[in-house]
């Protein structure tokens, strides 16, 4: 037999005790395992934000056309969708006053104290679950209305409907975890024990994390306006968990 036989002989036998004695360290263990679960859903809710701004050097006509124009808008997004929820979201009046012109010698212009007109303007929110419907109601409402931004997400009810299976699904990335841990230290399924499970924070809400899909808007006319096209898209929903498992 040559040396180098021998040699590796040895060291096998060597090895071998060595590889026992580990695998019996472990018993007792207690190991943090984190997990991860998401599921995926196509969006099936949509807030939309439609808005109205008028200018004029009287500020009660400004006001009174904003006010007529929104009603006129409100009253077509509930002609369109009865189900809609509406929300004023705001509602502003600021002075315009003439460009102040810089000064030869370069010293800063005071700014004129009267302003010479008024822009008024009005947000309206809409949340809607009835996306079919969404192209036809949104140009009857950019007769009147300007479309600010569009927001897609999750109805409550889904969200509420797609936590059992993040639950399932952050779980089972727990088990797996676990499985390819105790074949790491050379220990079988069998022998882990979960002592603790720690569920944190739940996901990816709206307006949580992903960007909103805005869409900027000139100001409104009173005309036909074609049905724009929407890609709603879909939202993902994480989950984490932390397990404590200890090895018999």
């Amino acid at each position: 037999m040559s040396l180098k036989k021998i040699a590796l002989i040895a060291a096998v036998a060597f090895a071998l005790p060595a590889f026992a004695q580990n695998t019996l360290a472990t018993a007792g263990a207690l190991v943090i395992v984190p997990a991860y679960g998401e599921v995926t859903h196509p969006n099936d809710q949509v807030v939309a934000t439609f808005f109205i701004e008028e200018q004029d050097k009287d500020k009660a006509a400004a006001a009174s056309r904003v006010n007529q124009k929104m009603k006129q808008g409100t009253d077509i997004v509930r002609r369109e969708d009865p189900k809609a929820i509406l929300k004023t979201v705001g509602y502003y009046t600021y002075p315009i006053y003439p460009e102040v012109v810089p000064r030869p010698d370069g010293q800063p212009q005071p700014r004129p104290l009267v302003p010479t007109g008024w822009r008024v303007g009005q947000y309206l929110e809409v949340k809607t679950t009835n996306l079919a419907n969404l192209p036809k109601m949104t140009a009857a409402v950019q007769k009147v209305l300007a479309l600010n931004g569009l927001n897609f997400g999750l109805a409550p009810a889904t969200i509420r409907k797609l936590d059992d299976e993040r639950l399932i699904a952050t779980y089972k990335n727990l088990n797996e975890r676990v499985a390819a841990i105790a074949s790491a230290m050379g220990r079988k399924m069998s022998e882990a024990v979960i002592d603790t499970l720690d569920y944190e924070g739940s996901g990816n809400y709206a307006q949580q994390d992903s960007a909103p899909m805005m869409l900027r808007s000139a100001k409104a006319e009173s005309t036909e306006v074609a049905e724009p096209s929407f890609e709603p898209g879909e939202t993902t929903l994480q989950m984490r968990l932390v397990g404590k498992v200890k090895f018999k």
